[in-house]
Parts: structure tokens; sequence; C-alpha cells
């Protein structure tokens, strides 16, 4: 205990002192080694007289200016590493090409030649293990605190040059101790790398138990999808978490710390490499073209400006009634690439103003129109019916209008799985704002209407990604409404590719269902990013376990499993992950006199005569029985009034 005090103190103690006290045991250092020269030489350890002493003076007045101008004396010894060893033998070799140079080649009389080589490379030997000595003792706290946390214990994925070049920054960092490798590379198996040694994938299981590993560091950038999420699926269930390296151009540069590493990308998590998208289709409706998006700021409207920014248009018109989200998406764009500040136009307004939209149709032509603007959380939707069917249908309808009379050449929807047979007022919805293009389409041939129906997307604000990082990192538990729901998923930039890529091959009226792979239990996801995280599934099997799983119930509104088709009839396009599907809709005048009424029912506030109307209007729309008792409650209140 007195011993930790002291190594305390020591560390306490300002750095202009520390400085001071590595000097002075640099100096007792050059005199013992003259006098250990002298002594090797003359065989006789007396100690140094006449004209031996004259070497002390000299020996400082080259030696001390070396070690400072090569900065000896700024290195921190508990952390030091191979850099400062090189920093040691550079201005030793400096000082011992000057002292040979007066006591070998010039000479003194009196002064043994060999003296001016011997004593040298005894400093050298001396200084550094003075360095190592220093580094073992002062560094022991924090090996100590090491040693406690083991998510501060890491293996690194990959032991090749980006591995090597990473253990080298962590080691440097001193916040992250490397205690081995894993490669998939036999020949290394078994190796030893800088003291680390490296293991078989196979191992990291026994590995991380020997060494008190939490954490695996994915060292691999060179690689396939399909292999980088190969390698993710073997690490699940071991008891690690998974982190991704950040750049490689700062990993060679050494500045690396812990809050560098990211967690999984949501790619990685759907477990399904993208398609590489048709660079023709992605230039058709947008490059060197005037492109205005609704709901920019929203998930799928801010990466597809993202997106379309890439490609190269004339003009990007950000168009968002939240102003702060609309200052986002502007600032992030303008950010990345200066030069496009004059090409991104942002503009406040809603998609049902009419005049707003006109004037902003009138000014700036556009070619394209994706409409993503949309009231899109079910929950919250359910609670606002009227609000939720205004901006999503009537919105869609004026914004569809006044693009006709502007005379737009490209509209997309963007849409979603739940307008298929919906529970909900927001799935509804968006299937009448599909049937307001749809029947549009038929009497306007200088507009291509198109609708793009996918399902949930990994990372959005509305995704159960990003509330189960939250949960996970707050301990649990984990929130699921049900263990038998599904969804289907894809990741933003995917989805926002295949909006763009389905709108380009339109020809008037298109129902585009992307394909987005085999539905995923969100028990699943949920399982699989628990895992990932290095904790493991609290349960009756498991009763120490790390995160529980708590059923909530199902939300208003919420459906089981969502579908993307109404009909079972989609068609194969040229994009092997774009379908369409053919699906019955209402012709223009019979679904004008329906959204009139609606439009009436809506201004009563009439919320039993809406939830007829979009019965009537929405194939398979069955409400749940929450939405009905919302609707006979209201109902009952607003006659009460």
């Amino acid at each position: 205990m007195a011993f930790r005090n002291i190594i305390s103190v020591v560390l306490s103690l300002p750095r202009w002192l520390k400085r001071f006290t590595a000097l002075c045991v640099d100096s007792a250092l050059c005199v013992i080694t003259l006098w250990l020269a002298f002594s090797l030489r003359l065989d006789t350890w007396d100690f140094l007289s006449g004209v031996q002493l004259l070497t002390i003076p000299v020996s400082l007045a080259i030696a001390l200016p070396l070690f400072v101008v090569n900065g000896l004396y700024r290195a921190i010894f508990r952390y030091i590493g191979w850099a400062a060893f090189l920093a040691i033998i550079r201005a030793i070799a400096l000082y011992g090409v000057l002292f040979m140079l007066v006591f070998t080649f010039i000479s003194v009389p009196g002064i043994p030649r060999t003296v001016g080589i011997m004593q040298p490379l005894l400093l050298l030997l001396a200084i550094s293990i003075s360095r190592l000595v220093t580094r073992q003792i002062l560094g022991a706290p924090y090996r100590r605190e090491l040693s406690k946390n083991a998510q501060r214990c890491v293996l690194i994925y990959g032991a090749g040059t980006v591995g090597r070049q990473l253990a080298s920054a962590l080691l440097n960092g001193g916040q992250l101790s490397v205690r081995g490798y894993l490669d998939d590379d036999k020949h290394l198996h078994g190796a030893l790398i800088n003291g680390v040694r490296v293991y078989a994938p196979h191992e990291l299981k026994d590995a991380a138990t020997l060494l008190n590993v939490k954490t695996v560091l994915l060292a691999v950038p060179n690689i396939s999808a399909e292999r980088r999420m190969a390698i993710i699926e073997s690490l699940r269930g071991v008891g690690v978490a998974v982190r991704l390296v950040p750049n490689v151009s700062e990993i060679a540069q050494g500045r690396v710390h812990m809050a560098d590493f990211q967690e999984l990308a949501v790619d990685d998590l759907l477990g399904r490499p993208p398609v590489k998208p048709s660079e023709e289709l992605l230039k058709r409706n947008i490059k060197d073209k005037v492109v205005m998006v609704t709901g920019a700021g929203g998930s799928i409207g801010s990466e597809l400006c993202r997106q379309i920014l890439q490609i190269g248009p004339e003009r990007l018109i950000l168009f968002e009634q939240n102003e702060f989200t609309l200052y986002s998406i502007h600032a992030e764009l303008v950010r990345n690439d200066p030069s496009k500040e004059d090409i991104v136009v942002p503009l406040l307004g809603s998609v049902r103003d009419a005049k707003r939209m006109a004037d902003i149709m009138e000014s700036f032509k556009p070619h394209t129109i994706y409409h993503a603007a949309a009231y899109k959380h079910v929950p919250i939707v359910e609670q606002n019916p009227v609000e939720g069917i205004s901006n999503n249908v009537l919105g869609t309808l004026e914004t569809a209008r006044v693009a006709i009379e502007k005379g737009v050449k490209s509209f997309v929807l963007v849409s979603t799985d739940k307008a298929v047979r919906p529970t909900n007022i927001m799935g509804a919805s968006k299937r009448v704002a599909e049937l307001v293009l749809q029947a549009l389409a038929v009497k306007n041939s200088d507009i291509t209407f198109s609708m793009v129906r996918f399902g949930n997307v990994l990372g959005s604000s509305g995704s159960v990604v990003p509330l189960f990082r939250q949960q996970i990192a707050n301990g649990g538990p984990i929130t699921l409404t049900d263990s038998e729901m599904t969804r289907y998923f894809m990741t933003i930039p995917e989805a926002s590719q295949l909006v763009i890529q389905a709108g380009a091959m339109a020809t008037g009226g298109d129902v585009f269902v992307l394909d987005m792979g085999e539905p995923v239990k969100i028990i699943d996801l949920a399982r699989r990013m628990v895992e990932l995280s290095g904790m493991t599934i609290k349960d009756e099997t498991n009763p120490d376990g790390d995160i529980e799983f708590v059923m909530t119930g199902q939300r208003p509104g919420e459906k089981l499993y969502e579908e993307l088709l109404i009909g079972d009839n989609p068609a194969e396009t040229t994009h092997p992950r774009i379908m369409t599907a053919h699906e019955e809709f209402f012709p223009w005048p019979q679904l004008q006199s329906m959204l009139e009424k609606l439009k009436s029912a809506m201004d009563a506030n009439d919320l039993v005569e809406v939830r007829k109307l979009m019965g009537t209007m929405v194939s398979g729309y069955r409400p749940s029985a929450d939405i009905v008792d919302l609707v006979m409650i209201r109902q009952r209140e607003n006659s009460n009034s």
C-alpha cells in the first residue's frame, strides 16, 4: 500500500518537475557509464580521477542538449512505446559520433580510445533499461485498471497490415490493451506479432475466456460483403462485442481512441448484401435536371437528397415543413461539398399548401419530384387520424395536381408495405395516396406517376434499431410487442437508390414493390444485436443473462405480419430487386367523389364516417378493435360538446 502511495505521489507531480527529474537521472547515468567504461577497460573499480574527470563535463555537454532536442523528455514514460525508443537510439547515436570524435579519433592523453566507443553503448543500454523500468513501475496502476475492465482488453480480427497498424496505434494511445489477433490465414496461427499471439477464428471463445476479452475489433477492410457478414455471424453468441475500426488513414497516423470504434452498421445487422445499383437508371431522371424532394428532412427524404446530389442534378430543391430538419439536411449537404451551395435550395412549406407549391414549381420548374412527405409513425397517426389523412392523402393530391399544372415530368411517391390490407390509418392513407396517383396517371399522359412500396428501413427515425441500441446501452430490458412479429427490412441508402431506379423505369401509374428478401422476426433482430454487443439474453434457460426481453403487446393499428402485395401477380423488371404490382384502382371521377366526401367528413371531424369512407376506398382495410373504440369515443365526445 505504501508503494502504491509513492507511485501516486510521483504521478501527481508537476510535469516540469518530472522532466527535470528525468534529466537528472540521465545525467547520473552518463557519469555511471563513464565509470563503468573506464573500469572495464582498465580492469579496476577505482573512481575517476585526474584527466579522467574531463570526460564528465564533455559527456554532459554533448548528451543533454541532444536528449532535449530529440524529445526524450516529452514522452510519458508509463506509456512509452517503440517511437520513444527510436528517439533514444537516434539521440545516443548522434552522441556516440561526437563523443568518439573527441576521445577516440582525436584522443586525449591518459584516456583510452576504447572508452569513446564503450561508453555510448553502455549509455544506450542504461537509458533504455531506465525507461523500461519506469514504464513497468509507473504503468502498473494503469495495467491493473485494464485487467479489471475487460471491455478495454480486445482482440483484433485481422493480422494483416491494417490490424498491425491498429495494434500499434492502440499501444500508443494507451486506452485499449490488445491481447491477441484472430486471422483466417492458417500459416499465422500460433505465431507471435510483437509478442501478441495469433489465434484461429474457431479458438475465439477459449481465447476470450483465457485473455479476459469482451471486445473484437474488425480490421479486415478489403473483403467482400458476403465474407464480412460471415465473419460477423461467426462472432455471435461468443460473449464479445463487435466493433468496426475507424478510418484506415487515422490508424496509419496513430490517432485512434476508444470513442473512434463504431457499432456495427445497420446493413451488418440486416445480414444481406445490397445489390449494386444501375448507374443508367440512377441518372435518368436526375443528372443535369432540377429535382425536388418533399419531406426532405425525414429519414428517406434526407437520404434521397444525399444520393441525388452525388448523381449531379442541375438543382436540388429541399422542401420540408419542419425548420430544424430542413436546416440539418441542408447544412450537411453543403458542409460535405461547399461547391454545391448554389445548387441546393432549402424551402419551407407544407405539401397541403397548393399556392406555395405552385409558386415553387413555377419558379424552379422541377423535372422530377420525389414525394417523401408523410406522417408515418403508426401510433401517432392513430391518435391523430384527420391530420394524418390530410397530410398523407390531401397533401399528395395537392402536390400531384400542381405538378401536372406546372409541367413536371416524373412524380415518384414513396409508399409503404403498410398500405397493403392495412389495419391502421397510416397504412390506409398511404394506399389512398397510391390510388390518387394511379387514377391521375390515366388521365394525364404528360407526367409519369409511380409509387414505390417497401417495408421498414433500418436506422430510420421510426426504426427499432436505434431504440434497441439505447435499451442495450441502458442494460435493458428490450421491449417487444410480440415474439411472432415480423417485418421486411432494408437499409436507408439501399431503399433510396431503389426508389430512384424504380422511378426511372416507370411508364405511368406503376406500383413498384421492392424485393426486401425474407421477412425478419423482430425478436431475432434484437437477439442478434444483443449477442453482437457482447451480452447474453436473460430468460428462463439463462436467468443470469444481461438483457431481458419484455413483451408489451401490439400497439393500436399494428400487424404481426406486413405484406408487400395486395394481389398475387407481381411482375419482374430489369432490376433484380424491383417488381411491379398490377393492382386495381378507381377511375378518377369515382375516386374524386369519394375524396370530396372524405374531406367533408374530416372537416366535420366525423371519425365514424371517415373510417367508413376509408374502408370503402381501401381494399382489405380492417381497423383494429382499439381504433374502432377510439373512433367511437371521439364521436361521443364530439356529440356531447
